[in-house]
């Protein structure tokens, strides 16, 4: 509960009328004076009811792509014995605050209320929760009542259509394995805690007694080539936010068209890691949510250093390097990975480069790939 703009000036003229007529003598100051002090009151009587929600929220999809479109579903439920009159309620939607009128509810009723969710710019948007707001006729007082627990909505990148041509040869001592392989050889990674589903053969019994837990092999697959995408984050190599954006959704896209396949993907910015895959159902699910989060730096850190990086990476498969205007030194560098990688593939996005808009990126990355 709190006092408006107007009420506090209400208020404050009402003490000032009230003392002056008083000090001077005037009783129809003091009328004035009382008439403001109870139009005041009255408003913080008006506002101080409160009904008794219980507020649901569902936002449907909880991810999509920029653009696309998301809606926010919100069930008020009266829990109280009497009616409810018609509410005027808000959410904020990121930086947005949506009105979500409520309309009047009977006792032990429900109803659903729905809007559009902005998808415009590409994270994560929290959503709610439902702040009610009862205020009286004059706008002397307020009174916000908060219902319900947030949610959030996650804008990915958008993806195009990009081909995902082989990524690498197989380095298998043993010989070559089909690109259409999706189980081959596996190698021991890593131990982990024991999780269900897990197959009981891969327990590792003497681990498992030294932790005090189940412990279970980690395994990788060593046929498949892995794909590599390196994403430049730096603000000032591309021209504004939308090459940046482009930027973005070139990585997705080159990721995903690898993941698709079920071959295994790492995505790295020159800050460092960002996800690796395995070549799962789900791989492509987990990068976009990951690229979803990316935001330009400042001056970051260039491609001669992420280079230094991969030159220690485990050797084979495709590097695809998404960039702007970048140095002719750090693009040589790049060139000079072609030791390291079977296939090295950048493409240029920003005005005037390789890419400037997605069907420009298409053809691009053909010719790159070429």
């Amino acid at each position: 509960m709190s006092l408006t703009g107007t009420g506090r000036g209400t208020l404050g003229a009402g003490v000032a009328l009230t003392v002056a007529a008083y000090g001077l003598g005037y009783p129809e100051l003091a009328i004035l004076g009382v008439g403001c002090l109870l139009a005041v009151l009255a408003g913080l009587a008006w506002a101080w009811p409160g009904a008794r929600l219980r507020v649901r929220r569902e936002i449907v999809p909880a991810r999509v792509s920029r653009g696309e479109a998301a809606v926010a579903v919100v069930t008020a439920t009266n829990a109280g014995r009497w009616r409810c009159p018609g509410l005027r309620a808000e959410e904020a939607c990121g930086d947005r605050v949506v009105a979500v009128p409520v309309p009047p509810l009977p006792p032990r009723g429900a109803r659903r209320v729905s809007y559009l969710l902005p998808t415009e710019r590409r994270g994560r948007i929290g959503v709610g929760p439902l702040r009610v707001v009862r205020g009286d006729p004059l706008g002397m007082a307020r009174r916000v009542v908060v219902h319900g627990e947030p949610g959030a909505l996650l804008v990915r990148p958008r993806t195009h259509p990009l081909p995902a041509s082989q990524a690498g040869r197989d380095r298998r001592v043993e010989g070559a394995a089909a690109d259409s392989a999706v189980n081959g050889a596996v190698v021991f990674h890593s131990l982990r805690e024991y999780a269900p589903g897990d197959e009981p053969r891969r327990i590792h019994w003497r681990s498992s007694a030294r932790a005090g837990t189940l412990m279970t092999r980690e395994l990788v697959d060593e046929i498949r080539a892995r794909t590599t995408v390196l994403l430049d984050v730096r603000a000032g190599v591309y021209g504004d936010e939308a090459a940046f954006e482009l930027a973005v959704e070139a990585a997705a896209s080159i990721a995903t068209a690898y993941a698709g396949r079920r071959w295994p993907v790492r995505l790295l910015t020159g800050d460092g890691p960002l996800a690796e895959t395995r070549g799962g159902p789900g791989d492509a699910d987990a990068l976009l949510d990951r690229l979803a989060l990316v935001a330009s730096g400042g001056a970051g850190t260039g491609l001669r250093a992420a280079c230094e990086t991969l030159r220690r990476a485990r050797p084979g498969g495709l590097l695809a390097v998404v960039t702007g205007a970048a140095e002719p030194a750090e693009l040589a560098a790049l060139r000079s990975l072609r030791a390291v990688f079977d296939r090295v593939a950048a493409v240029r996005v920003g005005p005037g480069l390789d890419a400037g808009s997605p069907e420009e990126l298409i053809a691009a990355w053909r010719a790159a790939l070429a």
